[in-house]
């Protein structure tokens, strides 16, 4: 159970930013016995992975501050950052990766549940973060970019601190974010029914 909160926090935490809690695995399973990454997942503690993922860090971290290209970002991110959420999931969760030779056997056997899981959960953080980006730019003509990026990566990294040393934290998150899509859904209902 605790497994599964690790993995939806880390994922939750790549919808914010794809590369914070991919950087803080690899970093806490190289240099700490706070994380053991499985075998399959090992490459995240690689030096040159790590260094890589630091320079996407940087790179991600200047252009979310600056207005429109944040939105551009937002856009490029679609694609990694639930792929990161996938892998960071997986990870978290000490999930297996295997070599798909029988694609009917890799269904039945259930390795991608977790990766799925991830890259859902990151998929619907990043979409409810990119639209409220773009109402923020909006609204206060760009300079709320700066703050709002910050507080993404604050949170960013609480989840993901919090998904490795008290994964039970990551519960609440979910709830609530079970609860806001509940609330969206109604209220798009609603719209529609209006128009």
């Amino acid at each position: 159970m605790l497994e599964l909160a690790t993995g939806s926090g880390l994922a939750l935490a790549a919808g914010l930013n794809a590369w914070i809690p991919l950087l803080g695995l690899g970093l806490l399973s190289r240099f700490t016995d706070l994380v053991a990454l499985p075998p399959s997942w090992a490459w995240l503690e690689n030096g040159w992975v790590l260094a890589v993922l630091a320079a996407l860090l940087s790179l991600e971290m200047v252009a979310d501050k600056i207005p429109v290209v944040d939105s551009v970002n937002d856009v490029v991110q679609t694609v990694v950052r639930p792929t990161a959420g996938g892998i960071a999931f997986g990870a978290g969760a000490t999930s297996q990766t295997a070599t798909v030779t029988d694609p009917a056997a890799f269904v039945e056997s259930g390795q991608w549940v977790p990766v799925a899981l991830g890259i859902v959960l990151a998929l619907v953080v990043h979409a409810t973060k990119a639209g409220a980006r773009v109402v923020a730019n909006t609204t206060t003509a760009g300079t709320a970019a700066p703050v709002v990026s910050a507080a993404e990566d604050v949170g960013a990294v609480g989840l993901s601190v919090a998904a490795v040393l008290l994964p039970v934290l990551v519960i609440p998150v979910l709830v609530a974010l079970g609860v806001v899509a509940v609330l969206v859904w109604r209220g798009v209902r609603r719209r529609r029914a209006a128009v």
